[in-house]
């Protein structure tokens, strides 16, 4: 697949043992970032998965759903570290590898009963966008699905997220690789 083909593993980071999947080599592409876009776009595009707002988790989740919010004529939300936010925000912890982080969303950024695309780059643990998920459903919401670039499913955090009823969907994966 050629989405695949276009991302860079470093290997050893941020630890020895990681293979880092790195999508900077495929977004800087402009034909891998053409394909990113415009097969989320396909997808998403013909209403079977509907949704009324994108929310996109800091730092990459902006560059896919900035531009996927364009493609499909849809708003945007996004999901920053603490303290990045101007107005009123909702938090929610969530654990890391090594401790805690916590993670915010504007209190107006979503309206009751919304219906959300989450959207990252990866998929590995799950801990970041099940908290991500968390936020959205603080404000009334739901998650109509996740998307992502990439899956990591030896990881297990498309296990965990499907074993608390989310809908997932990746364009690529690395599987025991």
């Amino acid at each position: 697949m050629p989405i695949k083909s276009k991302i860079r593993t470093v290997p050893d980071y941020p630890k020895k043992g990681i293979m880092f999947r790195d999508i900077t080599t495929l977004i800087k592409d402009p034909v891998g970032f053409r394909l990113v876009i415009d097969n989320l776009t396909q997808r998403y595009i013909s209403g079977d998965v509907p949704f009324d707002v994108i929310v996109g988790i800091e730092a990459r989740g902006f560059i896919l759903g900035g531009a996927l919010a364009y493609t499909l004529g849809k708003g945007f939300t996004p999901i920053r570290k603490a303290g990045k936010l101007p107005a009123e925000v909702v938090q929610q912890e969530y654990e890391l590898e090594y401790g805690s982080d916590t993670m915010e969303i504007h209190k107006d950024g979503l309206n009751e009963g919304d219906r959300v695309l989450l959207v990252d780059d990866l998929l590995a643990t799950g801990g970041t966008a099940l908290a991500a998920a968390h936020l959205v459903e603080k404000l009334g919401a739901t998650v109509a699905e996740m998307a992502f670039i990439v899956n990591l499913p030896d990881v297990g955090g498309e296990k965990l997220l499907r074993e608390k009823g989310y809908a997932i969907y990746a364009l690529t994966e690395f599987e025991g690789e």
